[in-house]
């Protein structure tokens, strides 16, 4: 079970048959499809988040929550290299800023 399956599901969910994995790249079919929705979510219509709940059956918060343990996963970066990299930066960059932030208040 992949870390990001994990942290959805629990660890009940582990050894559990509906809890699929992918068998190439050792992510789950839920993590495969997180990947992708990132890779193209600008194509939905409306909100993000909107697009979350609507297609994931959870809360803009858990999915992030998901999403960060993915990407910091091996098998999410050997399935998708360039997408991992840059979701990777982007967190970097976003911590960065909000350390910035915390530093200048003092």
């Amino acid at each position: 079970m992949s870390e990001a399956a994990y942290v959805l599901d629990g660890p009940d969910a582990v050894g559990d048959p509906t809890v699929q994995e992918g068998s190439a790249s050792g992510l789950s079919e839920r993590d495969q499809k997180i990947l992708a929705f990132e890779r193209q979510w600008w194509k939905y219509s409306g909100a993000k988040e909107q697009a979350v709940r609507e297609l994931f059956d959870m809360t803009a918060t858990r999915y992030y929550q998901v999403l960060n343990a993915l990407i910091d996963s091996p098998a999410a970066l050997a399935h998708d290299p360039m997408l991992v990299k840059r979701l990777r930066r982007m967190r970097s960059t976003r911590q960065r800023a909000r350390t910035a932030r915390r530093l200048e208040g003092l």
